[in-house]
């Protein structure tokens, strides 16, 4: 068999749904738009994004031996932009079981080894954690297009593909890249609650709640407060209304399936909760990796938003916080509730 075909097999009995090979390349113009995006800093606190410019780049100054992309999509779906009940927490379909990260990276690391010893060469396996821009390699290798959200569209999987790669130093023959097909298409523009697209493709993150509620490490901007809602943790709303999420079927991977105790906690709960509880509630989850002190601040904020004087005693005890940020949304909360 060819080494695509046997590749791609090898890749589907580990677990991922989607691969695509493509070439080690960015195009000029996404790398202009990359440059802009941070010469604008429309990044915000995301420092390491100026700070690996140039390896994310250009995938040949992350790894100048790298020879060929292998893109590797996992499926995630199903997706949602329906909220819960205001008194219930909002946590990303993503963020509510095993982090993807700890999920996809011994896969990519065994497909990696097991081209390496089979067909021979080197190989590297990266998750998101790396500067790669993953959205237009995985388009280039024909999983699917980059959409108006910025985000992987496939014709498959709609908007619920999780992205890994291997890049090797094989020469593989690449894939016809993906044909843009969101056509006249923007309710992914229409429904983002704070407009953070400046235009189809251009995202300025300091407006996005994802970024908001997960990367910006201060306090949440007023005029932001309320645009949060019931959100403790990212966004679906842009990736739930696309349109080809219809064609998607149920991920495959129980691991990445929402567990029942994290899809739509009541905020009196998660309130209850110190730091030890969060750890425990949130163990082997994205949502521990912001910590207790930005899971209080967007819990504040849900409870500001929820219109539930019940939990105005929660809000009045952070208003005495040692942490400013707590403070600062504590405040607010109260006075929403008032």
């Amino acid at each position: 068999m060819s080494l695509k075909k046997t590749i791609t097999e090898k890749a589907h009995a580990l677990g991922f749904d989607a691969v695509g090979f493509a070439p080690p390349y960015i195009s000029p113009d996404q790398q202009a738009e990359l440059r802009d995006y941070i010469a604008e800093e429309r990044h915000g606190g995301m420092t390491w994004m100026a700070e690996t410019l140039e390896r994310r780049a250009d995938p040949k100054v992350l790894w100048p031996e790298v020879r060929s992309v292998i893109v590797l999509g996992t499926n995630r779906a199903p997706l949602s932009s329906t909220p819960p009940p205001a008194d219930r927490g909002w946590i990303s379909a993503y963020a509510c079981n095993r982090d993807y990260h700890d999920v996809l990276k011994p896969r990519l690391k065994a497909l990696g080894r097991w081209i390496v010893e089979t067909w021979g060469g080197e190989a590297k396996a990266f998750v998101d954690t790396a500067p790669v821009m993953e959205v237009p390699l995985a388009a280039r290798a024909g999983l699917g297009w980059q959409g108006k959200h910025t985000n992987l569209v496939s014709r498959t999987f709609g908007s619920a593909l999780l992205l890994g790669e291997v890049f090797t130093t094989l020469e593989i023959a690449p894939d016809s890249p993906g044909e843009y097909l969101c056509g006249s298409c923007r309710r992914c523009l229409d429904a983002c609650p704070t407009g953070a697209f400046l235009e189809p493709g251009k995202i300025d993150s300091r407006r996005c709640l994802s970024y908001l509620t997960i990367e910006h490490k201060g306090p949440i901007p007023l005029k932001m407060m309320e645009c949060i809602g019931n959100r403790i943790y990212g966004c679906d709303d842009c990736t739930g209304v696309c349109p080809w999420n219809r064609f998607a079927p149920p991920a495959r991977e129980e691991a990445l399936r929402p567990r029942p105790e994290l899809s739509a906690p009541p905020l009196a709960d998660l309130a209850r909760l110190d730091e030890d509880g969060f750890r425990t509630l949130f163990r082997g989850t994205p949502v521990k990796r912001i910590g207790f002190e930005r899971f209080r601040r967007n819990l504040l904020a849900a409870i500001g938003n929820a219109n539930d004087k019940a939990l105005a005693k929660v809000a009045e005890a952070g208003l005495d916080d040692p942490s400013e940020i707590i403070r600062v949304t504590a405040r607010w909360a109260v006075e929403r509730l008032r």
